[in-house]
């Protein structure tokens, strides 16, 4: 899988950008590593890279300051969409968020705004069983000391 373009689709707010000045740096059928500088300017977060792991349904991504430090990790969970006639990946935000800092706290984000897309009718069922679940397998593996399984991509950058 070497998409020509990738996607980012959200729930709340509801939005969906291509990423056109994402590099790909590697891609292949487990995973897309991407470099990326931020859309649009923030206060602290300046640039970063994301690995998106298409058969986790899990995008993790390491956010730096301008000065290159690390902010932290910050875990997306999501659903993918490929379009292998136009080469294109669509990641769909599926709301929750886990952020590990460098100082191994972590914090688990967006949990209302999961139950507020349910209740709009922004997500099915499934699909919310799936970011619950997700989410989980995530959560357990960091309990059990095994996210340098999704770090090892970014070894070396």
């Amino acid at each position: 899988m070497n998409p020509i373009a990738i996607y980012r689709k959200r729930l709340i707010p509801e939005e969906c950008i291509l990423l056109k000045d994402d590099i790909i740096l590697e891609a292949n059928e487990d995973y897309i590593l991407t470099k990326w500088k931020t859309i649009k300017t923030k206060k602290d977060l300046h640039h970063g890279y994301s690995c998106c792991y298409l058969k986790k349904g899990i995008k993790v991504s390491k956010f730096y300051r301008e000065d290159n430090s690390l902010i932290y990790w910050y875990c997306d969970v999501v659903d993918y969409a490929w379009n292998e006639d136009n080469s294109i990946l669509t990641s769909t935000d599926l709301l929750i968020d886990v952020l590990i800092y460098p100082n191994g706290q972590l914090k688990v984000l967006d949990l209302d705004e999961l139950a507020d897309a349910q209740d709009l009718g922004l997500i099915s069922g499934e699909l919310l069983k799936n970011s619950l679940r997700r989410a989980d397998t995530l959560l357990q593996d960091i309990y059990a000391g095994k996210f340098d399984n999704y770090t090892k991509p970014f070894e070396g950058l």
